[in-house]
């Protein structure tokens, strides 16, 4: 049963890739102020928190983990993955963005419309298609009750021959 239960693959979440184990390349996982210097890159140094981790990707490719500090990003992860050709000791930049971890707030998975909206969403209250009593705006132009145009609307103002607007 122990068997079975080892076999079976972890429940993946969207935009994190599966870690293979392994030992890191010694020299990119000692190549920190490459992957920072790589992510400094993108972001300003203040946003990139202290190193996490260095995680083996396959031969010759380590992924370096960096706390983020931006805003609204509490949680999420700045990565830079890292590699080099055989018996070189030149680093080359793969890849760097941001990756949500395991304590990161996420949106909830995406619902397509008909799944989301419900008959009692589609049907349309009476009261709010229906305006208030003495609610409505006056239209222009139109005398108030008194016999009076509105004020402001076409009061002083005439036309090139001196005839009011509107006339």
């Amino acid at each position: 049963m122990q068997e079975q239960a080892a076999k079976t693959p972890p429940k993946r979440k969207a935009g994190v890739p599966v870690w293979r184990t392994g030992k890191p390349d010694a020299f990119l996982a000692a190549s920190v102020d490459a992957a920072r210097a790589a992510v400094e890159g993108i972001t300003p140094s203040a946003t990139i928190g202290p190193h996490l981790a260095a995680k083996s990707e396959g031969d010759r490719l380590v992924t370096h983990l960096f706390e983020s500090r931006l805003p609204g990003y509490a949680g999420w992860q700045w990565y830079a993955v890292l590699t080099r050709n055989s018996r070189s000791k030149v680093v080359t930049v793969n890849e760097l963005g941001l990756l949500p971890s395991e304590d990161s707030i996420l949106a909830p998975e995406w619902v397509p419309w008909a799944e989301r909206v419900r008959p009692e969403d589609q049907q349309e209250e009476p009261e709010a298609a229906a305006p208030e009593p003495g609610t409505e705006a006056p239209a222009a132009g139109i005398p108030d009750a008194d016999g009076q145009e509105p004020a402001g609307e076409s009061a002083g103002t005439t036309d090139d021959d001196g005839a009011r607007a509107g006339a």
